[in-house]
């Protein structure tokens, strides 16, 4: 069981920030946010570019139902090859992003491989599992030479220190202290980082075909969930959220109608 999202400690931390409220944009202006007149249930009307948050078929984030989930003995096994990158950390409003302009190394999935072209973290979790939600959710995002999509997602609950997030605490800081002024938005550069610390083996995850999770909430994204649930602390997730403004401390899509899918698990053989 998850420790309660709204841990005290975690909201005391959260209430120091010290910015003015902005709001997300696409490319051509359209403001997106999480509450209010421009919060998920209003996307599709905010721009022509954010329709398919309305009208698609196929969205995430998505409520997993373990007992429906459908074993498919095709599934193969996660491939991670992550060892070292240069990263960028970058406030975009809606989330922090840890973005590797010269890739951070490959998964493959269904035997394509895709490089790995950033990650950014939610708060509250977007996936649920069985209608729980977990206080944080990671997503690599990757992208293939042909231009697909495929997202590798990670739940967290509270608890012990996570040891890839621990190598970014200087760096989270500076963001943080980078928000209250007027230079508010500049990158600021993650050094080298080990990516080894994410490439533990899953052996079970879930996966279904879904869309971004943010305006334009675009489909066909190839989406696993790891089944193990991993571990930070509460300061820790205090420091992914705390340069963001209010309205986007909280910044999870609600779970979207399956419309018929079906969630595969892959689960390692037994011998």
């Amino acid at each position: 069981m998850a420790a309660p999202v709204g841990n005290a400690d975690f909201l005391l931390l959260l209430a120091a920030c010290c910015c003015v409220a902005t709001l997300a944009c696409d490319p051509n202006g359209a403001k997106f946010g999480y509450v209010g007149s421009v919060g998920p249930d209003h996307w599709g009307a905010l721009s022509p570019n954010f329709t398919e948050c309305a009208v698609g078929t196929n969205q995430s984030p998505i409520d997993i139902a373990t007992a429906r989930a459908v074993y498919n003995p095709a599934l193969q096994p996660l491939h991670r090859d992550y060892t070292v990158a240069n990263g960028t950390l970058v406030d975009n409003v809606v989330n922090l992003v840890l973005r590797f302009d010269a890739g951070g190394g490959n998964v493959t999935v269904d035997g394509k491989q895709y490089r790995l072209k950033q990650m950014h973290w939610h708060s509250p979790s977007e996936h649920t599992i069985n209608g729980q939600r977990f206080p944080v959710e990671l997503h690599m995002v990757h992208a293939s030479d042909d231009g697909n999509v495929t997202v590798v997602a990670m739940l967290y609950r509270f608890g012990r220190p996570d040891p890839f997030l621990a190598q970014l605490q200087d760096k989270l800081a500076a963001l943080y202290a980078e928000g209250c002024d007027a230079e508010k938005g500049a990158p600021v550069p993650a050094g080298v980082v080990s990516l080894w610390p994410l490439r533990l083996r899953s052996h079970t995850y879930y996966r279904y075909v879904g869309s971004f999770t943010t305006p334009p909430c675009t489909e066909n994204v190839v989406w696993s969930i790891l089944a193990q649930v991993r571990e930070m602390s509460v300061d820790q997730a205090a420091a992914l959220t705390a340069p963001l403004e209010q309205d986007y401390r909280r910044n999870n899509r609600p779970t979207q109608p399956m419309n018929g899918r079906v969630v595969q698990v892959y689960r390692t053989a037994v011998p």
